[in-house]
């Protein structure tokens, strides 16, 4: 269930909302007027959150080419991934 407070609250009582955030690694939502505004969130959330946007649209790159054709044999990728790793590229 989500976590609503208003701005007010927010403003009043920001370390309470801070720590709630950083405990639980979820956000709490602020309304305003009684409307949604915003949704507020640790910085350890958030990057977790955008890290897995990312592999997600890495993973749709990656069926994308496979659905193009654009595919190389498992071997082949490996032996490029360990030559770069080995010239400190990785």
């Amino acid at each position: 269930m989500p976590n609503i407070k208003s701005s007010t609250e927010l403003r009043n009582n920001y370390n309470e909302i801070s720590k709630f955030c950083h405990d639980h690694e979820e956000p709490i939502f602020i309304t305003k007027n009684g409307q949604g505004d915003l949704a507020v969130m640790s910085i350890e959330a958030y990057e977790m959150l955008t890290g897995k946007l990312e592999l997600y649209r890495a993973l749709d790159e990656g069926r994308a080419a496979v659905k193009a054709g654009k595919t190389r044999p498992l071997s082949d990728v490996m032996q490029d991934l360990r030559q770069e790793i080995t010239d400190g590229n990785l």
